[in-house]
């Protein structure tokens, strides 16, 4: 039986980008910056992220990207820009992007539920 020692990680997002900061986040939720790490164990830390308003996106994601989700009904696909959920809500887009980048197996929801962003 392995002691699951979790340590806090504070995460200053201030002019970072999204998607090198969620790598970051990622592999320390999944626990891999351990060397005990076993890919079917979540041995991972908590991350705490601050500044999440203070992102910075390369390009012209903002105005181009484009987040779906589909309630399952004909015609249910909704669609928001990422320049309006970042004025809505930042720290979904961070929260999305950390998502994708973890396995899609039963330790997902138990790995996001440690991830804090204020």
């Amino acid at each position: 039986m392995i002691k699951i020692d979790r340590k806090i990680h504070i995460i200053d997002a201030k002019g970072q980008a999204v998607g090198r900061i969620a790598t970051r986040i990622a592999t320390i939720l999944r626990g891999k910056h351990k060397p005990e790490y076993q890919p079917h164990l979540d041995l991972g830390d908590i991350v705490h992220v601050t500044n999440i308003t203070e992102l910075k996106f390369s390009g012209r994601k903002l105005e181009q990207k484009n987040y779906k989700r589909y309630s399952g009904y004909p015609g249910g696909i909704k669609t928001v820009l990422m320049k309006n959920l970042h004025k809505t809500n930042p720290a979904e887009i961070l929260k999305r992007a950390v998502r994708e980048m973890l396995p899609p197996t039963r330790l997902r929801p138990g790995m996001l539920k440690r991830l804090i962003v204020k």
